[in-house]
C-alpha cells in the first residue's frame, strides 16, 4: 500500500473503526406532510448550535413554499431527506417539496435558472462547467466532502496514482465529478489525464467486471458501487476526494435561482441554513438519520447508511468568502485539466456564481 493511500482521511477513519457503504435511493414522494416522520428516531431537531458563519437562527415570519431539485441516486442525500423527516425545514417556516431531476445536470440547473425549481443540491465538480455557460444560479453553501473514490484491482500492480500513466480508467460518464476530480489529482501526481490516460465508459454495475477482466486498470465513482467492489475483495482504494489539500473542501453544494437570491435573500438564507443544520445533525446523529432514511431507500440498511455518514465530512460547511475560495480552487484546477476555459478568470467567476446570503 502506498504512503498516499495510507494517510488519506478515509484511511484514518477506517482505523477508527469506520466501514463505509451506501444505498441507492428510492424515488421520493411529494412531501405535502413532510414532517410526519419527525418522531421516527426519538431525536428532535437541534437549533442551539447553528452552523458556523450562518448567523442567528432564521425563522421566516410567514410560511414559504419552495421546490428543491435533487438527484435521487446521490448517496449523500440522506441529510437532505432527514431535513424533512426531522423537521429542519418546518422550523424555519419552509414548506419544501423535493423534485427529482436525476443525473441530468443541465436539466437540473436549467430548472433552477428558469424558476421551475427554486434551489438544488449537487456536486460542484459537475456543476461548474455548466455554470460557465451562464445559468442564472448562485451557490450559497458547500454542504460536505467525501463522495468520490478511485479504485484499482485488489492485490494488483497499480498501487499509486503514478502507476496509472499509460493505463485505462473505467468511468460511467465523461463529464462526471469523479472523472474531473481524479483528473486533477492525477495531474498533480505527474500523470496527464488527457494524454497519459484512456478513460473508458461502462455502466456502473459493470465497472467491477471490467476491472476483474483487466479491461481497465482502475475505476472511479461513488458508493454504493465503489464500496461494494472493495467489500467484495475485487478492488482496493487508491484515492478519494478527501486527500491532500482537498481534505477540507466541499464536494457538494447548494444552488439557488439567481432571481430568488436577488429578491428574497432571507428566504434563501433560511433554506441554506436548514440544509446545513441537517448535515450537522447527520454528523452528530448518524443512526437517527439512517433510521429515518430507510423509509425512502431501497437495498440498504441502517448500518450501511451510518457508515457512509461517518465517512463523509458532514460537519464541514463553506459559506461566504470560504465558499468562494473553495470554488475558485476548483475552477483553477479544472482549467489545468482542460475542463474550464483557460481564459476564464477563476476568482472573478467564483465570485460571480457564489452568493453570501448570511451577510
Amino acid at each position: 500500500m502506498s504512503e498516499f493511500d495510507r494517510f488519506t482521511r478515509r484511511r484514518l477513519l477506517t482505523l477508527a473503526g469506520v466501514v463505509i457503504a451506501s444505498p441507492l435511493l428510492a424515488a421520493l414522494p411529494r412531501f405535502a406532510g413532510a414532517d410526519e416522520h419527525s418522531a421516527h428516531s426519538g431525536h428532535s431537531p437541534q437549533v442551539a448550535n447553528e452552523p458556523a458563519d450562518t448567523g442567528e437562527f432564521i425563522k421566516l415570519p410567514q410560511p414559504r413554499a419552495l421546490k428543491l431539485a435533487v438527484n435521487l441516486n446521490a448517496v449523500c442525500l440522506a441529510p437532505v431527506v432527514i431535513a424533512h423527516g426531522q423537521g429542519f425545514f418546518k422550523q424555519h417556516n419552509l414548506d419544501v417539496e423535493l423534485v427529482n431531476f436525476g443525473n441530468s445536470t443541465e436539466v437540473l440547473l436549467e430548472a433552477i435558472a428558469t424558476g421551475k425549481a427554486d434551489a438544488g443540491v449537487g456536486m460542484a465538480l459537475r456543476w461548474l462547467k455548466a455554470l460557465e455557460q451562464g445559468f442564472d444560479v448562485k451557490l450559497t453553501a458547500g454542504t460536505h466532502g467525501g463522495c468520490l473514490r478511485l479504485l484499482s484491482a485488489a492485490n494488483g500492480s497499480i498501487q499509486r496514482l503514478e502507476d496509472l500513466k499509460g493505463k485505462t480508467i473505467g468511468v460511467t460518464d465523461m463529464a462526471s465529478p469523479d472523472r474531473n476530480f481524479f483528473s486533477i489529482l492525477l495531474k498533480k501526481h505527474g500523470v496527464d489525464p488527457v494524454r497519459d490516460v484512456d478513460w473508458r465508459l461502462y455502466p456502473a454495475d459493470l465497472l467491477g467486471t471490467a476491472l476483474e477482466r483487466g479491461e481497465v486498470q482502475a475505476v472511479s465513482g461513488s458508493d454504493p458501487f465503489m464500496y461494494r467492489l472493495i467489500a467484495g475483495g475485487k478492488a482496493q482504494e487508491l484515492a478519494t476526494n478527501l486527500v491532500e489539500e482537498y481534505a477540507n473542501l466541499s464536494c457538494c453544494v447548494v444552488g439557488v435561482t439567481g432571481q430568488l437570491v436577488r429578491e428574497d435573500k432571507r428566504v434563501v438564507a433560511a433554506l441554506t441554513q436548514a440544509i446545513l443544520e441537517a448535515h450537522d445533525y447527520a454528523a452528530q446523529h448518524p443512526e437517527a438519520v439512517a433510521e429515518g432514511f430507510q423509509a425512502y431507500a431501497l437495498n440498504t440498511s441502517v448500518e450501511e447508511v451510518v457508515a457512509i455518514l461517518h465517512d463523509h465530512t458532514h460537519a464541514h460547511h463553506a459559506v461566504g468568502a470560504a465558499l468562494t475560495t473553495e470554488i475558485s480552487t476548483y475552477v483553477t484546477d479544472l482549467q489545468g485539466v482542460e475542463v474550464i476555459s483557460p481564459s476564464t478568470d477563476a476568482q472573478a467567476f467564483a465570485r460571480e456564481i457564489t452568493a453570501d446570503v448570511f451577510s
